[in-house]
């Protein structure tokens, strides 16, 4: 099952909550990054592929939850 199948099947309070996480450890990539103690520096680009699909998928019951009423 594909990444955005599993955020598909969360609710909308998981989903927030990991959009926080993915948020707060994008940002304590980036720090590391300019203190110069990151090690893998393709962890920053999948946070943020991280954090794209869960607003994508936000985006996307809002939008459906708004054709609804």
């Amino acid at each position: 099952m594909s990444k955005a199948a599993n955020i598909r099947e969360m609710t909308t309070e998981e989903l927030n909550a990991a959009l926080s996480d993915a948020s707060e450890s994008l940002f304590k990539l980036k720090l590391q990054q300019k203190l110069g103690q990151l090690e893998n520096k393709a962890k920053i680009t999948e946070t943020r592929r991280e954090i794209a699909r869960l607003k994508t998928i936000a985006s996307e019951r809002a939008l459906t939850a708004g054709e609804a009423q």
